[in-house]
């Protein structure tokens, strides 16, 4: 019996695959598992889908990993249209056993996100586990593979700084709209551009304000990435009538000039009767003019002020992750001795099954004995010697095979011999 993971990420595909291979909504997972059951039949009891925008991965039980990786390769191929693209499983990594767990672990506790150490791929797993239970797809191994990620993903906010450093600039943007706003839930966020800073900048607030908007000269670009993260778009041109509306602006544009001028940021001012607007800007050259950083209620940072911020953070972070691999390792040697024990159960079973047996069958006869009439005394006394014959057969036979091989196995049989009461 195997674990195993078939998937893609952000390190392993472009976005544009990753889109192609996404199931958006917790039907499309649910149709999807009910598909794959059909495809797998036997090869895979149990499995279950994690999509979200940086990734798309199965998990799966199976007794045949070898054959399962490649059913589910040409499954999803498949099922999602691009089989016949020919370098699909260039992008797809094969996890079995433990790297499977210990990938789970890593994912739950942000440590393999685009977003070093964010919370929001947590409820995501979630949502996998219960779509696979809700699809009787999830069994007992990858029931507790979910629920031990989940705690070792709490284990590892608790115990570390993993979520409390700032690392990156779109992390130090919150931290700072943390800082101004006293709610950031209450906020309306302008993100200007569609490059990658920007796509991380969504990545990092998506979860926090009322709406977020991301503005570009070309709407067919920033369509994309809004899309991602629940934001809705806004021509560039309409920035000046619009620009009052925001409490967050954050730009980073490939613009030579200044896009947002000093005329421009005095009026939005105005117009919100001096509530505070948080300005950022990560663009070189810069795409807000520096006289705003003058004006009262405005809050203007650029690329140089959260370096700073992101300096102070690496070093934290650095030890934070240290620590929370230390952790998944020893969660991850405990699962597996977990597994290895299951796999001992259908033995178990049977030798209990066959103790009972044994049992049934000397009982019997003692009970026919009783009816000819015999001693009762005489009756138990052969069926105690019968029952520790049968029972001591199979050590005494292994002990004589290979004592002389194996001078630890005397020990260990011994040690599994019952002490009479009284006796030392």
């Amino acid at each position: 019996m195997a674990l195993l993971t078939l998937g893609l990420n952000h390190n392993t595909a472009p976005v544009a695959l990753r889109e192609k291979l996404a199931f958006p909504t917790k039907e499309a997972i649910g149709t999807a598992l009910s598909d794959l059951r059909g495809h797998l039949k036997s090869l895979a009891p149990e499995a279950a889908i994690l999509s979200t925008c940086n990734r798309t991965e199965i998990y799966c039980k199976t007794d045949a990993p070898d054959e399962a990786g490649q059913a589910l390769t040409e499954w999803i191929g498949r099922h999602k249209g691009v089989d016949g693209e020919g370098n699909l499983a260039e992008h797809l990594y094969l996890l079995p056993n433990q790297g499977a767990v210990r990938h789970a672990f890593r994912v739950a506790s942000g440590l393999d996100s685009m977003v070093l150490g964010e919370p929001q791929i947590l409820g995501q797993m979630k949502t996998a586990a219960r779509v696979a239970q809700d699809s009787n797809m999830l069994g007992s191994h990858l029931h507790q593979l979910f629920q031990r990620s989940f705690s070792v993903a709490k284990e590892v906010r608790t115990q570390t700084a993993i979520g409390a450093q700032s690392v990156s600039m779109s992390a130090a943007s919150v931290r700072l709209g943390e800082q101004i706003f006293e709610n950031l839930a209450d906020c309306s966020v302008l993100l200007i551009g569609a490059g990658e800073m920007i796509e991380l900048c969504a990545a990092h607030w998506a979860p926090h304000p009322r709406r977020m908007v991301i503005a570009n000269r070309t709407l067919e670009r920033a369509r994309p990435l809004a899309e991602r993260f629940g934001a809705t778009t806004m021509a560039l041109s309409d920035l000046p009538q619009q620009l009052e509306n925001f409490d967050v602006v954050i730009s980073c544009t490939a613009s030579s000039l200044p896009i947002i001028g000093l005329g421009m940021v005095e009026r939005s001012v105005r117009q919100r009767r001096h509530r505070p607007v948080l300005m950022i800007d990560l663009a070189v050259p810069r795409d807000i003019e520096d006289e705003v950083s003058r004006l009262d209620d405005v809050f203007l940072y650029t690329v140089d002020d959260l370096r700073e911020v992101v300096d102070a953070g690496l070093e934290g972070r650095r030890l934070a992750v240290a620590e929370a691999e230390s952790i998944i390792d020893t969660q991850v040697n405990a699962f597996m001795n977990w597994m290895v024990q299951r796999q001992s159960v259908p033995l178990i079973q049977e030798l209990h099954a066959r103790g009972d047996a044994v049992r049934q069958q000397e009982v019997e006869r003692a009970r026919k004995m009783l009816a000819k009439g015999e001693d009762p005394a005489v009756v138990l006394e052969a069926l105690s010697r019968a029952l520790t014959a049968k029972f001591m057969h199979g050590p005494t036979t292994l002990l004589s095979h290979h004592a002389g091989k194996d001078p630890e196995l005397a020990n260990m049989l011994s040690g599994l011999l019952p002490v009479p009461r009284g006796g030392r």
